[in-house]
């Protein structure tokens, strides 16, 4: 088997089942072993702001001497940095063996027919879990991949979890409110485990409240229990009731990174608390400084200035923005951006177009949900630009770009994922 039939395999399955629940996964990973029961587990869930936390995490601890596994979606780079240990995917030839050893497990599910059907989100989670337990990893750091309540990992039993943010979005599949989505959310608390929540609005950290409350689960609340001070240069302190650490210097981009920063020190705190493992401020310090994530706020080049950042809803757009007036703001503008139908591209686009001194480009790609710009071609009265090609956009923007501006390219992160090979290539080449 090579490594293209076997992500063809793991894609050919279905994105989601039209019956919800945790039994197709549950009993994959019966077969398996339940290899989720031999790991020590934090579990992030959150509209935005997962991936970045799931970063920091890792990196403290990778600081602290220890094996740090990561499960993360989607992927920017390769498939295999969704399920990676000390931040390396795993290896084409070990997703080539999971796959041959998970094969015959699906058919044998396929075969019953309450629990045929199972799907390429349930496969990848039950493979990383068997991965990760193999490697006998010393903790894994878990995103949630769509809500949380019936999410393929809320099978697991985390030390801590944690809620980043809560925003509107996959309205179509977590609900239309926000207290609905906040309870989709909170579903991943569990009886007596401590869950850290981030920056949240007061209607959904009711939902958060009421679910802790029943199920007898602490929480450690962003400005309550831990807050931030910003300090000039994006750097910041973390407090809390124990002490601070001053003059932290955070490795991603943009301010709202440092609230995610936060979270995952907190994270790290309440776990290390809770197995007895001595953190040092070193390894906090240092894993703040070192995290990597791609695609968030990430500069792709000098000469053109190009910034990437995988704002992919209205939360995220939001934040974009901020960062836009903070970061640049005495440049001009070129936007191109492109999103999938799921979301709300219009909201969107109006953000985008509030952007003093900008040009936006809209365009659209290789993707089965991308958006098709017959749809929007009424924009073009107001000044939208509609490209059908992105690379043919692209390089002509960056052939353009005068010294005084940046090109910003944002939206879905399978857009970005491309875009950001692509440029890469280019600047490799050059």
């Amino acid at each position: 088997m090579t490594i293209e039939e076997a992500l063809e395999w793991i894609h050919s399955r279905l994105k989601f089942n039209i019956r919800p629940g945790l039994s197709r996964v549950e009993a994959l990973l019966d077969l398996l072993g339940h290899p989720e029961e031999k790991l020590s587990m934090i579990h992030v869930a959150g509209t935005n702001g997962k991936g970045s936390t799931v970063a920091f995490t890792r990196s403290i601890f990778m600081e602290a001497g220890l094996k740090v596994a990561s499960f993360t979606s989607p992927f920017i780079e390769t498939f295999g940095e969704r399920m990676s240990i000390n931040a390396q995917p795993i290896a084409d030839e070990k997703l080539i063996q999971y796959v041959q050893l998970l094969q015959p497990l699906v058919e044998k599910l396929d075969a019953q027919e309450e629990l045929s059907g199972i799907t390429e989100f349930e496969i990848i989670t039950a493979m990383a879990f068997k991965y990760f337990a193999d490697e006998a990893v010393d903790i894994a750091v878990i995103e949630v991949g769509l809500g949380g309540l019936l999410d393929s990992t809320n099978v697991i039993t985390p030390v801590v979890s944690g809620i980043t943010t809560i925003g509107l979005d996959h309205i179509d599949i977590l609900g239309s409110t926000i207290e609905e989505i906040a309870a989709q959310k909170a579903g991943i608390i569990k009886p007596g485990i401590p869950v850290v929540t981030g920056n949240i609005g007061l209607d959904a950290l009711r939902v958060i409240w009421e679910t802790a409350k029943q199920k007898t689960a602490r929480v450690y609340q962003y400005l309550y229990d831990y807050r931030i001070e910003i300090e000039a240069d994006e750097k910041f302190s973390f407090k809390t009731e124990a002490g601070e650490i001053e003059h932290l210097e955070k490795s991603l981009k943009g301010l709202h990174q440092i609230e995610n920063a936060a979270m995952a020190i907190e994270l790290a705190l309440v776990y290390a608390h809770k197995i007895g493992l001595p953190l040092s401020e070193q390894a906090i310090r240092l894993g703040i400084k070192k995290a990597y994530w791609p695609a968030r706020m990430e500069k792709l080049s000098d000469h053109p200035l190009i910034i990437l950042d995988g704002a992919h809803n209205v939360h995220a757009m939001t934040r974009l923005l901020e960062n836009l007036k903070v970061e640049f703001p005495k440049k001009r503008f070129k936007i191109l951006f492109s999103a999938i139908t799921t979301k709300d591209i219009r909201q969107m686009i109006e953000m985008l177009q509030t952007v003093d001194h900008a040009e936006l480009i809209l365009t659209t790609f290789d993707y089965p949900k991308a958006l098709a710009l017959n749809n929007f071609t009424d924009l073009e009265e107001k000044g939208v630009t509609l490209a059908p090609d992105w690379e043919v956009a692209l390089d002509e923007l960056r052939q353009g770009l005068k010294a005084d501006e940046v090109l910003v390219i944002t939206g879905s992160l399978y857009f970005s994922a491309q875009v950001r090979d692509y440029v890469l290539n280019l600047e490799d080449e050059s």
